[in-house]
């Protein structure tokens, strides 16, 4: 079987694990958005003629650093900007990565630029928490275009990255979303009814989603757990409905 066979054999079956593997994934992961139509926030960023929708419109990614709190879907826009310009993705955590892991994403990068004419989105999660040796090794080839680098970080760039491999990216910041952006993500998860909880028939009160709001302070990811926990504690009326108060919302973001 030659490697191309291979590859399209792998993705085949990576794509049933997955989807095997999304039917029992947190809420939080399951709505991901798949298109930046899907994803909220940071429209000073992704809206129309603004730096990043730009780059993803004309092709013309640069490598970057998206600085931004917990839950402000930092992987989540490295995802589709790999998959918006057909480029492949490598993900890897500097929590649990090192060197070795770097040089295997760069032979990966090399061996599908050389056998499908794509080009790879190397995305490192929590780049902060790379020492300078780690960080050095992904250097030269961010500089000879092997791969374009994303990293995603919560702590202030000018101070977690080596300067070198600083100004070969641009910064992007990601803030915090407003209650109205993540009103909008609940309200999106209580309506799917393929990877959300649209199927559940979840009444949420008023007074329940500013708790929410209020205890999520700007991140979809503590939203989404807390709607989550909030609908499976939830007692079923008899029409098959579901009613999520204040208090039930309370209960359940304790239990978090």
């Amino acid at each position: 079987m030659t490697q191309r066979g291979m590859r399209k054999e792998q993705t085949l079956f990576e794509h049933v694990r997955r989807q095997h593997e999304d039917e029992n994934a947190p809420l939080a992961a399951r709505m991901r958005p798949r298109t930046l139509k899907e994803y909220v926030g940071q429209r000073h960023l992704l809206g129309e003629g603004h730096v990043l929708e730009r780059a993803i419109r004309t092709g013309q990614v640069p490598s970057m650093v998206l600085w931004g709190p917990p839950g402000t879907g930092k992987t989540t826009l490295a995802r589709l900007v790999a998959g918006l310009t057909k480029s492949h993705f490598i993900g890897v955590s500097a929590v649990t990565s090192g060197v070795a892991d770097l040089r295997q994403a760069v032979e990966e990068a090399r061996e599908i630029r050389a056998t499908e004419d794509l080009g790879t989105i190397l995305f490192v999660d929590e780049v902060h928490r790379f020492n300078k040796a780690q960080q050095d090794a992904i250097l030269p080839h961010v500089e000879n275009g092997t791969v374009t680098f994303i990293g995603a970080t919560t702590e202030n760039p000018s101070f977690e990255v080596i300067s070198a491999l600083l100004s070969r990216t641009r910064v992007l910041t990601l803030h915090p979303l407003s209650n109205d952006e993540i009103a909008q993500v609940v309200r999106h998860a209580l309506a799917d009814t393929e990877r959300g909880l649209g199927n559940e028939r979840v009444t949420l009160d008023p007074d329940a989603l500013a708790f929410l709001q209020e205890v999520a302070s700007g991140d979809a990811r503590v939203a989404l757990n807390g709607i989550e926990l909030a609908t499976e504690i939830a007692l079923r009326y008899p029409d098959g409905t579901k009613r999520i108060d204040r208090p039930l919302m309370e209960e359940a973001l304790q239990r978090r």
